[in-house]
C-alpha cells in the first residue's frame, strides 16, 4: 500500500541539470512548445531555490552535450525522450548519463523501458492483470482468435503508431494492421486484446516507499463507438485535431473504496515488477471489475496537461514541487546528496 505525500523534508537547494531533447527536424511549433515548457519547468525549480542549468539536446552527440557537467555537482532531471535522429533511443538516454556517473530522474536503462513485449512478460510471470498478447514478425498473424484486438509497434511509446484504424475486428483487418506496423515501423507488431472498458491513468511517485496520486480517467463519453474508445498519437499531441477536443481528463477519477485500494495493490505491485524508480504512469483498462495493465510508462510525459500533472495539481503539488519532489528522489542515488535522508527513499 501507499502512504500520503509529505513535503516538508524536501530539499531546495539540489542543483539540477535539466536535460531534454528536440529535433530541428520537427515543426516549428513542437519547436517553440518544448523550449516553452523547459523555460517554464527551469524557472519553477529556481523559484524554490535550485540552481538549475538546462541542456538542450539536438544532434546524436549526447555525450558531448554532457562533457561539461560534473556528475557528482548535479541532479540530472532526464527529460530527453530520444536522441535526436536515434528514433526509440529513450533507453540509450539512461544507458549514457549511467555509463559517465550521472544521477538522473526515472528509469534507469532496463530493456523494460523499451520493449512492450519485455514488461507484459513480466507482468505476466509475476501474476499480474494484462491483456492476453501475440508478437509478430511477419504479416501473417496466424492463431490470433480475440476480437477486437488492436495492433502497436511493439517498441514505441506515445501512442506512436496508434490511430482509429489500430482495433481491429476481423483477421483480414489484423494482418493489414500488422504489415503495416511491420512495414513503416521496421519493428514487430505487438496484437492484444483490446479491452472495451473504463481507461484510467494512475500515477505512482516513489522508491522504497510510494504516494499514489490520484487516479484519472479519461472520458471517451463524447464518443459513439466503443472501438474507438483509444488515445491516438492525434489526439494526445495534435492540439487542434477533432480527436483531442472529443476526449477529456477527469481527475479525481469516480471509484467505490474498495475499487480504488484494489487498483492501488495491482498499481504497486507493478511498480515493483518493472523496477520502476521515482515516478511511473501505468494506463489501465477495467472490465468487468478486473483493473488490466495495459502499459507502464518509466519517464511519463510531464506536460502541463498530462494526466500525471493534473493528478499532482489534485493532490496539491503545484508543477515546481512536483519536478523537485522527482530530483529529492533520485537524489537519494547521489554519492554526494543523499545524505541526509529527506525522507524520500
Amino acid at each position: 500500500m501507499t502512504s500520503p505525500l509529505n513535503l516538508e523534508n524536501l530539499r531546495a537547494d539540489l542543483p539540477v541539470l535539466l536535460l531534454y531533447n528536440l529535433d530541428p527536424a520537427w515543426p516549428e511549433e513542437e519547436i517553440r512548445q518544448a523550449r516553452a515548457l523547459a523555460e517554464l519547468a527551469a524557472a519553477e525549480l529556481e523559484r524554490l531555490g535550485h540552481p538549475v542549468r538546462p541542456v538542450l539536446v539536438t544532434h546524436p552527440r549526447l555525450e558531448e552535450a554532457l562533457q561539461p557537467f560534473n556528475p557528482a555537482r548535479c541532479i540530472v532531471l532526464n527529460w530527453c525522450e530520444e536522441i535526436p535522429g536515434l528514433p526509440g533511443s529513450e533507453a540509450l538516454v539512461a544507458r549514457l548519463l549511467e555509463r559517465r556517473g550521472f544521477t538522473f530522474t526515472g528509469a534507469a536503462s532496463s530493456a523494460l523501458v523499451a520493449d512492450k513485449n519485455a514488461i507484459k512478460s513480466l507482468l505476466n510471470r509475476r501474476a499480474l492483470p494484462t491483456p492476453p498478447w501475440t508478437v509478430y514478425t511477419s504479416p501473417c498473424p496466424d492463431g490470433w482468435r480475440r476480437f477486437p484486438a488492436i495492433v502497436k509497434p511493439v517498441r514505441e511509446h506515445g501512442s506512436v503508431g496508434i490511430d482509429r484504424q489500430a482495433v481491429v475486428g476481423d483477421r483480414q483487418r489484423l494482418a493489414e494492421q500488422v504489415e503495416r506496423v511491420l512495414q513503416t515501423f521496421r519493428q514487430p507488431a505487438l496484437v492484444e486484446e483490446f479491452i472495451c472498458g473504463r481507461e484510467l491513468t494512475v500515477t505512482l511517485l516513489g522508491n522504497e516507499t510510494l504516494h499514489l496520486l490520484p487516479v484519472a480517467e479519461i472520458d471517451f463519453s463524447a464518443i459513439a463507438d466503443d472501438l474507438a474508445h483509444i488515445r491516438t498519437f492525434e489526439s494526445k499531441f495534435e492540439k487542434s485535431s477533432p480527436s483531442c477536443k472529443e476526449i477529456k481528463t477527469v481527475v479525481p477519477a469516480p471509484l467505490t473504496e474498495q475499487a480504488r485500494r484494489q487498483l492501488e495493490a495491482v498499481a504497486c505491485a507493478t511498480y515493483r515488477a518493472a523496477r520502476c524508480r521515482d515516478y511511473v504512469r501505468l494506463d489501465v483498462r477495467l472490465r468487468q471489475g478486473v483493473f488490466y495493465v495495459v502499459d507502464v510508462n518509466h519517464n511519463p510525459d510531464l506536460s502541463l496537461d498530462s494526466s500525471l500533472v493534473l493528478a499532482a495539481g489534485a493532490a496539491g503539488l503545484s508543477y515546481g514541487q512536483l519536478l523537485s519532489l522527482l530530483v529529492n528522489l533520485a537524489a537519494q542515488r547521489h554519492p554526494v546528496y543523499r545524505y541526509p535522508c529527506n525522507g524520500y527513499t
